[in-house]
Parts: C-alpha cells; structure tokens; sequence
C-alpha cells in the first residue's frame, strides 16, 4: 500500500470514527433526556449526607468567581466575606443532557458547554435548551471550613 492509498483510507476512517462520536454524545440516549421529574440530565446526583465538598477557606475560594468541583456539585464565591451568602453551589450536570456545566465569573452565570444552556447562581434556567433548574445546595462554614450539603 502506498502512502498516498493508506492517508486517503486513514482518513476516511478516522471520519467515520469521529462522526460516530460526535452522533452519540449528542444522541438521545434515553436517560439524557430531559424531563420534568429529572433532577440530573441522567447523572446520578451525589449521595444525601455530611459534606459532598469542603472547602479550606484560608487557601482555596479566595477571589470572587473562583470555583471548585466535586462529589457531583460546582462550588462558587460570589461575593467576598467568610458567610454562606458569598457563596453557591449547585448539581454540576446540565439538567439537558448531563454535560458538567462551567461558571462564567464575567457574566455571573453557569453554562453548559454541550448544548449553551445557561442557568443563574441559584441554578434557575436562564437559556435553553435545558428546562430544568440546577439542584442547589446547601452552604454552611464553620471556622475556616466550607461545607457543601444535600
């Protein structure tokens, strides 16, 4: 085989591939789909108890629009000051498809990458195609400790 027959084949193979990727993560695989009882874009959400995320306030969250994620949710400051109210969190799947959303510290705002979905810090629909507020989580700090709970 030449180099020139082995490129051309190569290449439509890895096309294939590719749009075979790109058809499923975009797909409608049954539990991403959205829908008035789904909390969670078919990820599973993280489990009721203690702390789904800590935080050591004395060296992470220091600047307003930082972020930290874990245990299924996005951890926010949004304002200065050690009390809960300078802060958010929320599920960190888009309630669409599942997509692990990101925070835009200039527009104030959760998006999702996949599909431009576009939620408040509270986790309420702003822009589609999402239907589906973000589940919220509770805040609570004790000394210089963050904790994130269901």
């Amino acid at each position: 085989m030449e180099r020139k027959e082995f490129l051309a084949k190569f290449g439509i193979t890895m096309a294939a591939v590719c749009a075979g990727c790109s058809l499923y993560s975009c797909g409608s695989d049954p539990k991403n789909d959205p829908s008035p009882n789904n909390s969670g874009g078919g990820t599973t959400n993280p489990p009721s108890g203690s702390g789904l995320i800590t935080a050591n306030l004395d060296t992470e969250l220091r600047n307003v629009g930082d972020f930290k994620t874990g245990g299924g949710v996005i951890l926010v400051r949004l304002a200065a000051g050690s009390t809960a109210a300078a802060f958010t969190a929320v599920q960190i799947a888009c309630t669409h498809q599942g997509t692990s959303i990101n925070y835009n510290a200039t527009q104030t705002r959760f998006v999702c990458p996949n599909h431009g979905s576009q939620f408040s810090t509270t986790g309420a629909v702003l822009l589609g195609p999402a239907t589906t507020a973000l589940k919220a989580y509770n805040v609570a700090i004790a000394g210089n400790t963050l904790t994130v709970s269901a």
